[in-house]
């Protein structure tokens, strides 16, 4: 098998099955990788049709292209940087997303908390030494509908730190990256996995 070149994904399943993508290499950007992606849309198979998604650190994009594919009626991709945002414009276009793709190139704590939307499906993966996971941890409560489902990632070996109200339903790990899916409950304790 041949390997892809550096700046490019592969879409993993659903409507836009192999296609490929562009995105910027260059800013340091690492897309979730297949088989991690392929986990994580089993898990959620059953929730994702007519989902409202959020692809809160977009980056590549690479986990709310592939919910639209697989079915998601919207995603919402939030990036800070023009190069990146743009590769997202060009890449929703050539695969022809149209209205169900919005991308918004901004900060993504400070339109966590001043969007209106609501989302069933959250995409977080913040560049891992930003420091960004646990604040908008903190901020995600507001933009979550009543039957959601978080999905983010960390380093291997340093878990990240649950604000209240959070559980952890599947936890795994692939090479340097852990991942997880959990939800919010308003009013619980901080769990880990059973």
């Amino acid at each position: 098998m041949s390997r892809r070149e550096l700046g490019t994904l592969r879409i993993i399943g659903g409507e836009w099955r192999s296609r490929l993508i562009e995105f910027d290499a260059g800013t340091g950007v690492r897309p979730t990788p297949d088989r991690v992606r392929q986990t994580l849309f089993d898990w959620l198979t059953p929730l994702i049709a007519g989902a409202a998604c959020l692809d809160l650190f977009a980056g590549s994009g690479a986990l709310g292209l592939e919910a639209l594919s697989r079915g998601a009626a919207h995603a919402s991709f939030i990036e800070p940087g023009t190069a990146q945002a743009a590769a997202l414009r060009v890449a929703a276009g050539k695969l022809a997303a149209g209205e169900r793709a919005e991308i918004v190139q901004t900060d993504a704590l400070s339109w966590l908390r001043s969007t209106p939307r609501r989302y069933d499906l959250l995409f977080l993966d913040p560049p891992y030494d930003s420091g960004l996971l646990a604040p908008a941890l903190a901020a995600l409560p507001r933009v979550l509908k009543p039957t959601h489902r978080i999905y983010l990632e960390w380093p291997r070996g340093t878990a990240p730190q649950w604000p209240a109200g959070y559980s952890l339903l599947k936890e795994k790990s692939a090479g340097q990256v852990s991942y997880g899916l959990a939800v919010y409950s308003a009013g619980a304790t901080a769990a880990a996995p059973e």
